[in-house]
């Protein structure tokens, strides 16, 4: 079992993960700068845009749990990170402290009961696009936030280096993500060791693409984190076999 509190720790532990793994960049022999105007593994993004990017949603989450709009509007948005995403090194990490520290006050003061009683958790609050979710929600949202895009870096932090625990509650965040969805054919994930999560459309007789509804779900089998990875987008799939053949086409998240 989780918790909201034990959330907020786990995410401490991945932002200073993230944050040591470039502090020893800053050294390196290539010039810190020359290494963020690299592409990182997000098409059309420099790494400095997914540094920006994780500085920029540490602010906009703490926008959501005091009440205001996440950011004012996509544009708004975009700019920032467009703005941001030059900086040199140093600039980088200092915005990156400076905003992961905010975000885990406000945290720790809905911990404290200070925004809102015992409840204060269970309050909810709007994200993106009119998307709601519970407070207690926000700690994992926004690990997985500095999880995936420190894959996206691509700086040596890699699959394997994915927390275990967070991987598995990565599988059922995107199932639940994908549960429902039109675009995806009923898929059963299923781990090496026998773990399983459903995700897709429901599976019912006659379906019309071939892709395991006419005869049951399709099953994706592999390790958690190749099932966590592909699920994210980040991997086309490696390391998975389907029982079609086929692994099922993802839409983006």
């Amino acid at each position: 079992m989780t918790s909201p509190q034990h959330d907020v720790a786990a995410l401490r532990e991945s932002t200073d993960t993230l944050l040591a793994a470039l502090e020893k960049h800053a050294d390196g022999p290539t010039g810190p700068d020359a290494l963020l105007t690299e592409p990182s593994r997000l098409p059309g993004w420099t790494r400095g845009h997914v540094l920006a990017h994780l500085a920029r949603n540490a602010d906009a989450l703490v926008n959501v749990l005091e009440g205001r709009p996440m950011y004012v509007s996509a544009e708004a948005r975009d700019a920032d990170i467009e703005r941001d995403a030059p900086r040199p090194l140093p600039a980088q990490l200092d915005d990156l402290r400076a905003t992961a520290r905010r975000l885990d006050e406000v945290l720790a003061r809905y911990a404290s009961g200070g925004d809102g009683g015992e409840d204060a958790w269970q309050k909810t609050v709007e994200l993106r696009n009119g998307v709601t979710d519970r407070a207690g929600a926000i700690p994992f949202r926004r690990q997985v936030e500095v999880e995936l895009h420190h894959l996206d870096l691509d700086l040596g932090h890699g699959p394997d280096a994915l927390p275990a625990a967070f991987t598995e509650r990565l599988i059922a965040y995107l199932a639940r993500r994908f549960s429902g969805n039109a675009e995806v054919p009923a898929t059963e994930l299923r781990t090496d060791d026998g773990r399983s999560w459903r995700t897709g459309r429901a599976a019912e007789p006659g379906g019309p693409d071939g892709q395991g509804d006419a005869t049951g779900p399709v099953v994706v089998t592999g390790s958690a984190r190749a099932l966590a990875c592909w699920l994210a987008g980040r991997t086309p799939g490696t390391g998975l076999t389907a029982s079609t053949g086929t692994l099922p086409v993802l839409p983006p998240l």
